[in-house]
């Protein structure tokens, strides 16, 4: 059982930056395309951005291009970078595994591991 542990949310003023981590204590998710999603209450989970098992063919919602950028060292930890954030942004953020694609999915629904969701609070 893959079991991902999500990291590095806060609170923090508009304009501001977060770097997210996921991480795992198994091998086997290096073999897995990564992604990043949010949820707010009373919404469904909503696609932030995806990154495949070597780093490459990165995707992005629109509201994250140009400012969040996926990530992973090549074992077992991926990152979000966020940058220049704003109200809008704030919501629980959870990375998830999907062993299925090489690239990743922006649908919820097939990805396979989770982590516990990191909170992330930007005030005006």
């Amino acid at each position: 059982q893959v079991q991902l542990v999500d990291s590095g949310g806060g609170l923090v003023q508009t304009g501001g930056s977060l770097r997210l981590s996921c991480t795992t204590a198994t091998r086997t998710i290096r073999r897995f395309a990564m992604a990043w999603f949010r949820q707010v209450p009373g919404k469904a989970r909503e696609f932030v951005a995806s990154i495949a098992y070597n780093g490459g063919f990165p995707k992005y919602s629109d509201f994250a291009k140009g400012r969040f950028t996926p990530s992973r060292d090549g074992l077992n930890t991926g990152f979000l970078q966020m940058n220049s954030l704003v109200p809008e942004d704030t919501a629980v953020y959870y990375c998830a595994g999907d062993k299925a694609t090489v690239s990743g999915s922006r649908n919820a629904a097939d990805y396979d591991y989770w982590g516990q969701g990191t909170q992330v609070t930007v005030f005006s």
